[in-house]
């Protein structure tokens, strides 16, 4: 009997450490996904930013955009957040939405307004294929 007693406590030592483990792996998965989700609506915040500054967007023309960034991210954070959806299917759907978006967009921007957003589009489009 004298025997049994380490054997199990080395057990019992080793299944703790596995179950700290985990949990260091889970909490680090939780921040990862928290990250990329900060991440997304920081470069979202960003590029709204660059669009009304780059487009020298009127008071009338920033709160139209505003309104249509509050109609459409809260669609847009669906899609995303939606685990049901497969990757490509998500990509769909944004790029469905996207040019919606765009489209009631084009109905308050200026002709030189929309050329220099389709400019701006192209650019962002070409850095992204580079990643």
């Amino acid at each position: 009997m004298l025997h049994v007693a380490p054997i199990y406590n080395l057990k019992m030592i080793i299944m703790k450490k596995f179950l700290v483990l985990l949990i260091v792996a889970a909490f680090a998965s939780f921040s990862v996904v928290a990250q990329e989700t900060k991440d997304y609506k920081q470069d979202r915040t960003e590029w709204e930013k660059k669009i009304k500054d780059e487009l020298k967007l009127t008071p009338e023309q920033t709160q139209k955009y505003d309104a249509l960034n509050s109609e459409y991210n809260p669609k847009f954070d669906a899609i995303m957040n939606d685990a049901s959806l497969s990757k490509d299917v998500q990509k769909e759907k944004k790029m469905a939405l996207k040019k919606e978006k765009e489209a009631k967009m084009m109905e308050f921007l200026t002709p030189e307004q929309q050329t220099k957003y389709r400019e701006i589009v192209d650019k962002k489009k070409k850095e992204m294929e580079k990643q």
